[in-house]
């Protein structure tokens, strides 16, 4: 697609990649192979939008230093719908764009608005194949009417819509999960003969309070010889959702499960995810098992595996408990399984050590949850705490993911076609490093760099425990995280440097990621010695890059509801005062995250008021002409709501002290 935006400039050459566009329509294209970006003027941006794959022509050097260019073409599109507010004026209705990297504005003609009306959401496409004329906004139609902006339901399914998810399943996937439910019992009693029937010994499952999908469950056995084992059961999703059907293929189409603050989008049918598949208390099911056999524990030392199983299994889960519930069996010492809970955790917690001194960096998240009325509006914020009974679970998850990934891998090893999926994590890019440790040297942290330009792991985790407890540890954390590269999925196996490992994978959670269920039948492949072939590899190839998206797009989606239950919990307390930690200064203004609710808006430097403020990047701080007042990264500041927009998700902070 030509952008009709020619010129005579004398072009150097010519690249390609995905173009990034801001509010003010400049845009900026990366280049492989120089760290710096090339600069597109909006006036040179063309037909593209933010996110497409763009040919570009760079342009003389007129700024020393400065990389220049225009697009020349629009080689694939990332996205044509948006979500937006249906505005009307001079008689013409046009959408306003809430994805702030959408820069233009949508023409609706009026015969093409589908029932919507002025000030409306909706969701509308715009149409490419009429859109020739860059110096004239695009022309598009209403796909879905949303309804009033503000309303809860609205704005959760803006979100949704706006990052091309659909929040309800088709009808005809809906049809065929409540046909396979049916036949659940008759599932159970041809499999009890096939399996390993694990439903006498003691098993449990430990999720949050408010879970409804149950896919992970612990049993414990102790041995006459000393010796115990730990089973990890997972909910055998691969039984019921066989590949190549129409519910597996809207379940690798949707990738994974989307959390947002009141509400669960199911990748699968709920009557699976939350009945037949669930691990439900006190209901035969069907499960996959990863079980460990351990040596007799030793004061002081990593616990001995001496064995290792894999297989299916029926179990039979007899007790549910919240996390909050077995960290209290945990604390008092008196309730249901006790012995086995603390045996479980002690087990959980030497792996856990052995971890971190094997350079696995452990960071210590705590998320923003919001209590809600019936309508849905905040009336609450919390941060949720990780308890022990939380690393309980996540240690022994952590377990069978790698040692499923490191019996696939030594196993394919023998293959010809050597396909598994893997979750790979790789080192953090150089540059990043670099700006990463430029950054903590303005909040008086030192970090080393090695000669490759790597970080050790045992010196984040340094760096985390040093910042601990003190106003910025929010920032250092986050600043960090951010600097480490997005784990993705892959056939190929890197490792994964964040947790340490040399083999890991997603085994654990089939009824909410679509990888887990691949790894699933490829272990159940392995296990009965079958090969997979070219076709199959490259397949596989296809839907982990896909995967992988699509966890982003969750990821983001997740994000932006839990940002604007902040905004309009912020919005009911204009006026009031909080206390806040600068968490980013720019040219013109500082963020603040405010301590309780990690509510994160705008100071601008001219609304400070008792000096002229000039920024410095390199130290990162913005400092008085005349008083020399300094603000800096992680410096705890008194802060007053001064407004707060709630249709563009912004707040407004007024610095009081």
């Amino acid at each position: 697609m030509n952008t009709n935006h020619k010129n005579n400039h004398n072009i150097k050459h010519e690249t390609e990649g995905s173009i990034s566009i801001n509010r003010r329509g400049v845009g900026f294209v990366r280049q492989e192979d120089n760290e710096q970006d090339i600069r597109i003027e909006a006036d040179a941006v063309g037909l593209a939008l933010n996110g497409d794959e763009v040919r570009v022509a760079l342009l003389p050097e007129i700024t020393p230093g400065e990389i220049r260019g225009e697009v020349l073409e629009v080689l694939s599109r990332k996205k044509i719908e948006y979500v937006g507010v249906i505005n009307k004026e001079a008689g013409i209705y046009f959408l306003v764009p809430q994805d702030y990297k959408m820069h233009r504005d949508i023409i609706i003609p009026e015969e093409r608005l589908n029932g919507a009306t002025e000030g409306i959401k909706v969701l509308a496409k715009i149409l490419i194949s009429e859109w020739k004329n860059h110096k004239q906004e695009p022309h598009g139609e209403v796909l879905q009417v949303i309804g009033v902006p503000g309303n809860n339901d609205v704005e959760m399914n803006s979100i949704v819509l706006d990052r091309g998810l659909r929040p309800e399943l088709p009808d005809a996937i809906e049809k065929q999960a409540r046909e396979i439910e049916s036949d659940g019992e008759k599932y159970l009693k041809e499999e009890l003969t096939k399996r390993r029937d694990m439903r006498k010994i003691p098993t449990l499952t430990i999720d949050p309070a408010d879970a409804k999908d149950y896919d992970d469950a612990l049993s414990f056995e102790k041995k006459e010889d000393g010796t115990f084992e730990i089973g990890v059961h997972i909910a055998d999703v691969s039984f019921y959702v066989k590949e190549g059907t129409q519910i597996d293929k809207e379940a690798e189409d949707r990738g994974t499960s989307v959390y947002l603050v009141d509400r669960t989008i199911p990748m699968l049918p709920e009557i699976l995810s939350n009945n037949l598949c669930s691990l439900l208390p006190d209901e035969d099911r069907l499960a996959f098992s990863a079980v460990f056999t351990f040596a007799p524990l030793q004061k002081g030392k990593l616990p001995e595996i001496k064995d290792t199983w894999f297989g299916k299994t029926v179990i039979r889960s007899r007790k549910r408990y919240s996390y909050i519930e077995a960290q209290e069996v945990l604390d008092s010492g008196v309730g249901d399984y006790k012995d086995e809970l603390v045996i479980l955790d002690d087990v959980a917690k030497r792996f856990r050590k052995k971890r971190q001194e094997s350079g696995a960096i452990l960071f210590e998240t705590e998320e923003v949850k919001f209590n809600l009325d019936e309508d849905g509006k905040p009336i609450g914020v919390y941060r949720k705490k990780m308890l022990d009974t939380n690393h309980l679970i996540e240690e022994f998850m952590l377990l069978a993911n790698k040692a499923v990934a490191k019996f696939a891998s030594d196993k394919i090893k023998e293959q010809d076609i050597k396909l598994f999926v893997y979750r790979v994590h790789g080192r953090p890019e150089k540059e990043r490093v670099k700006m990463l440790v430029i950054f903590l040297a303005g909040l008086g942290y030192k970090l080393s760099i090695s000669k490759d330009g790597s970080l050790d792991p045992q010196d984040i985790n340094k760096l985390l425990k040093e910042s601990y407890g003190k106003a910025e540890q929010s920032v250092v954390q986050i600043a960090t995280i951010r600097t480490m590269m997005k784990a993705i999925y892959s056939t190929k196996n890197i490792g994964h440097y964040g947790l340490g490992f040399s083999h890991y994978t997603h085994f654990t959670s089939p009824i909410r990621r679509y990888p887990d269920l691949m790894v699933h039948r490829l272990l159940e492949q392995l296990l009965a010695d079958k090969e997979s072939s070219k076709a199959t590899l490259s397949k596989y190839k296809g839907i982990v890059l896909h995967a992988s998206k699509m966890e982003k797009i969750a990821s983001d989606a997740e994000y932006a509801s839990v940002k604007y239950k902040q905004v309009e919990y912020m919005s009911e307390r204009v006026g009031e005062k909080f206390d806040g930690i600068i968490s980013g200064v720019t040219d013109w203004g500082m963020f603040v995250e405010e301590k309780e609710t990690r509510s994160e808006g705008l100071i601008r430097l001219r609304d400070i008021g008792d000096d002229y403020y000039v920024y410095d990047k390199k130290s990162m701080c913005i400092t008085g002409r005349s008083n020399k007042k300094r603000f800096r990264l992680g410096d705890t500041v008194r802060v007053l709501v001064k407004n707060v927009d709630i249709g563009n998700r912004q707040i407004e902070y007024k610095i009081i002290s």
